[in-house]
């Protein structure tokens, strides 16, 4: 790091802790180590964030601006009726874009806390004002094309916004305060919204542009759980089984992957006794799900596998481990 940007957050570590101190003893470099490593972690974090949601909010304009705009394209969620009413007002899709999404934010503070609330403010902010002011090439005429990718670059931007921990479409705040009340996935809940918004547009507009938003929808939300989930999505498994040894080596030396062992006890073993083994937990990507499974049915064709996908990994051996070198 910087010396000057360290003697910095030394400095802010250091005026903290002189605040905190009921006496007026000097501040100890044992104190002040721990905060500034604080310090650093979230600077470092709150940066990676931001760059996300630019990044984010330039890929929305894109698709707002080169795609959906010029060709009076509509698309789901609080994005959609804010282009529902840029059609039939004269006002400003800027505006509209803050306007819209306040309610949402306001919510998603109460709901889900301020921090991410703020973010979203920003984030819509500089949305609005990107479609306000950059002027994008608009890129095709084409309907299949600007649904496609109009849908894909939104999508983009609506993913890289969460991953900086914000939203640029309110609506799955909604969504999400609206699936704990109702006891519906917030899936369900954005499609209920979207349908009303496409039925709408279909009313307001034409069936064909309805349907051509649909298809932007669906575009758009791939992109978001690509973006979200990872285009590599992992899985996690879970094996039980009395040759646990014989599986762990298997998977550390023939698949070279990392796995970690619990200590299980059975509540029901053969003949009504419980019986003490080893519990192992991996993780794999769903290419190697097939591969894995004819190598556990080699060894024990009655263990019992656990599958359940895994939506972020961070830190820990993810990649398969080096072949090391044989002498």
């Amino acid at each position: 790091m910087n010396p000057l940007f360290s003697k910095i957050l030394v400095d802010i570590a250091r005026k903290r802790l002189e605040k905190k101190q009921v006496n007026n003893k000097p501040v100890t470099k044992r104190q002040l180590v721990p905060l500034v490593r604080v310090f650093q972690v979230e600077l470092s974090h709150a940066l990676k964030e931001y760059i996300f949601i630019a990044i984010g909010v330039f890929s929305a304009g894109f698709g707002l601006k080169g795609f959906l705009l010029p060709n009076h394209f509509i698309d789901g969620g609080a994005t959609g009726i804010s282009l529902l009413l840029e059609h039939v007002t004269s006002i400003n899709l800027g505006y509209l874009l803050l306007l819209i999404n306040l309610p949402f934010i306001y919510l998603g503070s109460k709901t889900i806390g301020k921090k991410f609330a703020i973010k979203s403010i920003i984030a819509i902010t500089l949305l609005a004002i990107v479609v306000h002011f950059v002027n994008y090439p608009t890129i095709t005429e084409d309907k299949l094309l600007i649904a496609v990718f109009g849908g894909f670059f939104l999508g983009l931007g609506i993913g890289m916004s969460m991953r900086g921990g914000s939203v640029i479409d309110g609506t799955e705040v909604l969504a999400i305060y609206l699936g704990r009340k109702l006891s519906l996935t917030i899936g369900d809940v954005l499609l209920l919204i979207n349908i009303v918004i496409f039925s709408v547009g279909a009313y307001m507009l034409s069936i064909e542009t309805a349907l051509y938003a649909i298809l932007t929808y669906l575009s758009a939300a791939k992109t978001v759980d690509f973006v979200v989930d990872g285009v590599e999505e992992y899985v996690g498994v879970t094996i039980i089984s009395n040759k646990h040894e014989e599986l762990r080596v298997m998977l550390t030396e023939k698949l070279r992957r990392a796995c970690t062992i619990y200590a299980g006890k059975g509540g029901f073993g053969t003949y009504g006794a419980s019986y003490d083994k080893d519990i192992i937990y991996t993780v794999v990507t769903r290419l190697e799900i097939a591969k894995l499974q004819t190598e556990i049915d080699k060894i024990d064709k009655k263990a019992f596998i656990i599958m359940g996908i895994v939506k972020d990994l961070k830190g820990g051996m993810i990649k398969r481990k080096p072949l090391q070198d044989q002498h």
